[in-house]
């Protein structure tokens, strides 16, 4: 089968954008302007631990770099390729244990992944993310050699409502192709997209799935309600899905850009106003008590009863 056009010119500028990438990475190297180093203790012939002007401690990769290497032996400048400094502790224990045990060009590719994704976010990560996205990495690629890949249940629903990952992740796809000539399946970009949102939002992964989910049950909801297919091009639907997103990131990280002291009048003329809309938000109120113990503020009943009107409005 024939790609279609479009596929074609996304594919075309997702291999651009990794090349402009690259230009920027090289261009921006420092290797070889480090100062004076020593190994605090070695982790492989390729990884030592070290720490930095700051007394911080860091991890520094390069091919060679600890051979035969001692504790206070200095640092051969010249083989450095990378430093890695984790703040936070359990990440840094974390990502010690887990570069022991993966190549040292994966761990190359999932660096080059993470900068590439804060670059073009244009917003830091949590640090967590060199072990679970390197983690990841290098687990798929396992699959793929082994023909283990797994499919992604929420694929569509991330391609949908978190975009920007997901064309981040479509990049790093690409780039584990150039760079050690694994080809990922598509899934893997949702994956990929997945362990970024989860790094933007500093949440656990369990709860960046409940979080996808609830959003796409809550469509469903709708839909069902009102039996029909709403349109996911349309910019109603584009606002209420932002919605939503904004709205299950404030529940699971316990956080409310409301005061709850919303005006009881505008709910009760919503109610009289545009029924079908309320008696809907009610549903949706209900499942969100259901599944989070959570109860919806007015002010948040508002905003979704607006958002489900135009949505109707706009399939009328």
């Amino acid at each position: 089968m024939r790609a279609k056009p479009l596929s074609i010119v996304v594919n075309v500028l997702i291999s651009l954008l990794y090349r402009w990438f690259l230009i920027l990475l090289i261009e921006n190297q420092n290797i070889g302007k480090y100062e004076f180093m020593k190994v605090k203790k070695t982790i492989n012939n390729n990884i030592v631990v070290s720490w930095d002007d700051n007394n911080r401690e860091t991890i520094v990769m390069g091919r060679g770099l600890g051979f035969k290497k001692r504790p206070d032996d200095p640092i051969d400048e010249e083989k450095i390729e990378k430093i890695f400094t984790i703040n936070d502790q359990k990440s840094n224990t974390n990502f010690q244990k887990l570069v022991n045990e993966v190549p040292i060009e994966r761990i190359q590719v999932a660096d080059e992944i993470i900068r590439y994704a804060k670059n073009s976010l244009q917003k830091e990560l949590s640090e967590n993310i060199y072990v679970s996205l390197t983690d990841h990495i290098n687990m798929a690629i396992e699959r793929a050699q082994t023909d283990m890949e797994f499919q992604n249940p929420f694929g569509w629903e991330i391609k949908k409502f978190y975009y920007r990952e997901y064309l981040i992740g479509k990049v790093a796809i690409n780039m584990v192709k150039h760079r050690l000539g694994v080809t990922l399946c598509e899934d893997e970009a949702s994956f990929i997209a997945l362990h970024i949102i989860n790094a933007e939002l500093n949440l656990d992964m369990s709860h960046m799935v409940s979080m996808t989910k609830m959003i796409q049950d809550i469509i469903d909801i709708v839909e069902e309600h009102f039996g029909i297919q709403l349109n996911r091009n349309s910019i109603y639907f584009e606002r209420f899905v932002r919605h939503l997103k904004f709205f299950s990131q404030r529940l699971f990280t316990g956080k409310s850009i409301y005061d709850d002291k919303a005006d009881e009048d505008i709910l009760a003329l919503f109610r009289i106003r545009y029924p079908d809309a309320f008696e809907c938000t009610k549903e949706i109120k209900r499942y969100i008590f259901d599944v989070c113990e959570h109860e919806i503020s007015d002010e948040e009943m508002t905003y979704i009863t607006v958002h489900i009107k135009r949505l109707i409005t706009e399939h009328e």
